[in-house]
């Protein structure tokens, strides 16, 4: 019997990359998924979005492991978007009990021709998703009363402003992932009294579309400085969607039943640099 048997996850950005490795990791311990994903392009993000293809590429992987899967396309701007998904999957799957708050967006490019755009879509996506996607999940966790646990993904860009160059995706990106680390505080008191644990896990840079794209590599050419500042302490240059799912699949479980209100690096020694 996996670690989280018997529980339902709601995922965002699950269609591929890390929300895909989370939805496949956590089903391999037991738990039953829903899983949303935009499945199309936001105009500022220079490299390809997930698509409906990959969203039913999720839906296979974890039916393959004999759980269920609720998959709808649905936009975290969105909040009747992600109340929708959350009232659905809940219908069918029966109870909801942990959250990961994974979709974002990175769309760094050596031609931003719309920096004020660029940074009110990361902003909107990285941030306000990730208020509308928790606050779409709460009132179930308080109907069941029986705690829950809830991740939000930051990044080392949410400890450092290392690699800061005044760029509008660059400044959006990094004010985000800072956020989460108050919203993450501030949700973990008001939910703590009720069970409910709340941290924030912080990747390196994750070998996953969103970095591994043509754009980010044009990006770093034209800011040698960012992406020197940007280097692992440990000599990897990114970790995989699986290291942070593993990270979290912990999180998640009994084993840290009493870790709530903390930031959880996951980041090759970034932030010891």
């Amino acid at each position: 019997m996996g670690s989280l048997e018997g529980k339902v996850a709601f995922i965002t950005g699950a269609a591929r990359g890390q929300g895909y490795s989370h939805a496949v990791r956590l089903a391999e311990e037991g738990a039953d998924i829903i899983a949303v994903d935009i499945c199309a392009q936001i105009d500022t993000v220079p490299y390809p979005m997930a698509t409906p293809e990959d969203l039913a590429g999720t839906v296979r992987a974890v039916e393959g492991l004999g759980r269920r899967i609720v998959a709808r396309e649905g936009d975290v701007r969105e909040p009747k978007s992600m109340e929708d998904v959350v009232n659905q999957g809940v219908s069918e799957l029966g109870r909801l009990d942990i959250v990961l708050a994974n979709a974002g967006i990175a769309p760094l490019t050596p031609q931003e021709s719309d920096p004020i755009a660029a940074f009110n879509d990361v902003i909107a996506t990285n941030l306000a998703g990730v208020r509308h996607t928790v606050h779409a999940a709460v009132p179930t966790l308080l109907e069941q009363d029986e705690g829950g646990c809830i991740v939000l993904t930051s990044s080392t860009q949410g400890l450092s402003g290392r690699g800061g160059n005044g760029t509008g995706a660059m400044d959006g990106y990094v004010a985000a992932k800072h956020a989460l680390v108050g919203l993450m505080r501030s949700w973990a008191n008001w939910l703590g009294p009720r069970g409910i644990r709340v941290n924030t896990v912080h990747p390196t840079g994750v070998n996953t579309p969103m970095v591994n794209n043509d754009a980010i590599q044009q990006f770093l050419e034209q800011y040698p400085d960012t992406g020197a500042a940007l280097a692992n302490l440990l000599p990897v240059e990114m970790v995989e969607p699986s290291d942070i799912s593993n990270a979290i699949a912990w999180l998640v479980s009994d084993q840290a039943r009493y870790v709530t209100g903390v930031m959880l690096p996951v980041d090759a020694g970034f932030s010891v640099k």
